[in-house]
């Protein structure tokens, strides 16, 4: 017979017939149930005066016993119930005397029993009363009770988080009964899982008792509570499924397994009540705090890389995208990394790294991202960048400090011993009618490249330096935050390239013009002390011998064992600064685009060199930033005979005064070469500029001038801590 074939009308028939015969054997071979007896007192009789109690109160007649609602008890839970199951003290209607209070235990006694050693119905101290009974949670009127499934029972899924708030969330409560979560109520709305039971109605996302418990509710202490670390777990994977496998075999599970109780359990990470979605920016944002909660050395170095500096100051709820603890650890599978189930195993390390950088190679996979610059045992060839750079930083600050305090005690004194004399010199220099030109358009127009593009890439690039400040989380969100900031800062850097290319090239053309000045006219070949003097001569701007013998005599001057020195066309502050251009542009440029394309880099250099340039980006940044900010502003602009600002930069142009004041040398040189009076500038319109320039220049010098403070308020806040 085909199986697929329908039975036919007849063959069904007799099936039906041979079912209800075989069911009426099987039952009478069993026992019937038993019947419930009738009620001593049927309810009836009850209701004859209770009911009638409950319409006369409706009507304002009081009366000394409960009146009942009918209509409610039958649809109540204890709807099948007779009255005398549980007022079993009555013998006989109508009863004179009150009745005494039901023992819910007489049904319920296993819940009773659970509840009286919950941390509910435990008795306290001093013979007081439990915290709650029964009535508390279910409702006074157990003649109303409604089914804990019922919709509108108060121990319903969507009504227990108010009936639990009776206590948790009223302040004469917590104060009295010492409860610790008082905020677990409110959290708990605002969470993942408030807001799916409450806004969504998913009957199926957990309320209070899912996770605490329904009678026995123990404290998190208690071993057998279903909070307690070892019990957390399996109580979270009742609903989160397969998780607890993954957890139980990570580093994190296994430990707990072990008895460890201070590793990490799910409320570590999501919290208790305040659960949020784990996709959500908020999470992410502050997920390496709660590692950083047991890993904080870890975390201390984690805040020093760029994942760790963005992530600290971006904007609350928004994330941006660097990778956060979990990116690179896992999450609930978190294992050692020499376990080959490790994200962080070399096996496996590539492609955790191209989660984030696409073409990551194995050399990549080098860099630290947890490495301490100040671990010499660990790390020693980052350790022995760090103590140069840090040497470097404080043996500039401490030459060019001294030097600046002496020179500024030297002119204090010059100025007291004869103020007049003082204030009408630095009129005369400024007031002189007789210019000589000393910067050209170009060099000015490469000055300002250099100013903005300076001060663009100190502000985009300090919050990161200072990333636990309050002003650099507030210029981060001016700025639109880290993604906004980093573009900008590359904006910046484009820039700096930009204007120093354009002087390689304009030094370039200008030793190509002058290329007969370094040949011997008769030979045309060059002569080694034409090309030094090209070099290194008084029109150069870079350093020489002739430097150092003017550093000693200007130090004589400050100390007032010599003559104040004359300068030639540069100074030996101004070639030092000029040399930190270069300097700069090697060491904070080259580091830079190692950070920016570090992928790239890596094909042919060490993932570590990563770490490398990290330390010499950051420490050459703050040398040059807080060097400009300081000296250069004090050399250019503070000093007295310049306050409060020297606008040569601006207008190009020296006055004869001021030449043969400070500048005497080039100036005498000028003259003996016939060469003076091409520098001299012709009447113009400077004097209709001026005031914009120097608006200008207030603005620049301001803004570097607030900036020092913030980079001295950063250090003494570190150092507060």
């Amino acid at each position: 017979m085909n199986a697929d074939a329908r039975l036919s009308w007849p063959a069904r028939g007799a099936l039906a017939l041979i079912l209800i015969a075989a069911a009426t054997l099987r039952a009478s071979g069993e026992a019937a149930p038993p019947t419930k007896p009738a009620p001593a007192v049927p309810n009836s009789e009850c209701m004859d005066c209770h009911e009638a109690e409950f319409k006369a109160r409706k009507k304002g007649q009081p009366k000394e016993w409960v009146g009942v609602r009918l209509d409610l008890f039958e649809k109540s839970a204890h709807q099948r119930l007779a009255c005398v199951e549980c007022h079993d003290t009555i013998g006989e209607t109508p009863h004179e005397s009150k009745l005494p209070q039901v023992r819910c235990a007489s049904c319920h006694e296993r819940a009773v029993g659970q509840f009286e050693g919950s941390v509910h119905g435990v008795k306290q101290p001093g013979g007081a009363a439990p915290v709650a009974d029964c009535a508390t949670c279910h409702g006074g009127n157990a003649h109303e009770l409604l089914p804990a499934h019922h919709i509108d029972s108060p121990v319903s899924k969507f009504n227990l988080l108010n009936t639990c708030a009776q206590c948790h969330e009223d302040e004469k409560a917590i104060e009295r009964l010492g409860i610790r979560s008082h905020d677990a109520i409110k959290n708990f709305r605002d969470s993942i899982h408030g807001q799916g039971l409450y806004k969504m109605g998913l009957n199926v996302a957990p309320t209070c008792n899912d996770c605490h418990g329904v009678h026995d509710i123990k404290e998190s202490k208690d071993l057998a509570s279903r909070t307690h670390k070892s019990q957390l777990s399996a109580t979270c994977t009742a609903c989160h499924v397969g998780v607890e496998k993954t957890f139980n075999a990570s580093i994190h599970g296994s430990a707990l397994a072990k008895g460890k109780q201070e590793v990490p359990v799910c409320t570590d990470c999501h919290s208790a009540h305040k659960i949020e979605r784990p996709t959500s920016a908020h999470f992410k944002q502050n997920s390496d705090q709660s590692c950083g909660r047991c890993h904080e050395k870890q975390l201390g170095n984690y805040h020093e890389t760029y994942h760790g500096k963005a992530m600290a100051l971006n904007r609350a709820g928004s994330a941006p995208a660097v990778a956060a603890c979990y990116d690179c650890h896992g999450h609930h599978d978190v294992f050692a990394k020499d376990d080959v189930r490790s994200k962080l195993h070399p096996a496996n390390l590539q492609q955790t790294c191209a989660q984030c950088h696409a073409d990551a190679n194995v050399s990549f996979t080098q860099y630290q991202p947890h490495a301490d610059p100040s671990d010499g045992q660990t790390y020693p060839l980052l350790n022995g960048v760090y103590l140069f750079m840090t040497s470097l930083l404080i043996g500039v600050f401490c030459f060019f400090g001294l030097h600046t305090l002496l020179w500024i005690s030297r002119m204090a004194l010059n100025y007291f011993r004869d103020p007049a004399a003082f204030r009408a010199a630095k009129a005369a220099a400024h007031d002189d009618a007789e210019t000589y030109r000393r910067f050209t358009p170009y060099e000015r127009f490469l000055h300002m490249l250099v100013v903005t593009s300076f001060l663009a890439l100190v502000i985009t690039g300090m919050p990161l330096k200072f990333y636990y400040t309050g002003w650099a989380k507030v210029m981060f969100n001016l700025l639109g935050g880290p993604e906004s900031a980093r573009t900008l800062h590359h904006l910046a850097a484009i820039v700096t390239f930009g204007y120093f290319a354009l002087h390689l090239g304009s030094l370039a053309i200008s030793f190509w013009k002058n290329r007969g000045a370094v040949r011997n006219p008769v030979t045309g070949r060059l002569e080694p002390g034409r090309v030094w003097g090209a070099l290194f001569g008084p029109d150069s701007m870079a350093p020489s011998l002739q430097d150092l013998r003017e550093i000693i005599a200007h130090v004589k001057w400050f100390l007032g064992r010599g003559e104040k020195p004359q300068w030639d066309r540069w100074t030996y502050w101004e070639r030092f600064d000029y040399l930190a251009v270069f300097w700069g542009v090697a060491m904070i440029g080259v580091s830079g685009l190692i950070l920016w394309f570090p992928v790239f880099f890596a094909k042919f250099l060490p993932g570590w060199v990563i770490n490398i340039a990290v330390v010499i980006h950051s420490d050459e940044a703050l040398l040059a930033a807080g060097f400009i900010f300081t000296f250069h502003f004090f050399n250019t602009h503070f000093r007295i005979d310049r306050f409060p600002m020297d606008m040569v930069i601006f207008s190009g142009r020296i006055s004869k005064t001021e030449m043969l004041h400070e500048r005497k040398k080039w100036h005498d040189r000028l003259l003996a070469s016939g060469r003076l009076e091409q520098h001299r500038v012709p009447h113009d319109d400077w004097e209709t500029r001026r005031t914009l320039y120097q608006a200008l220049g207030f603005v620049f010098v301001g803004t570097g001038l607030v900036l020092l403070a913030l980079i001295i308020y950063a250090f003494l806040t570190r150092l507060g801590h």
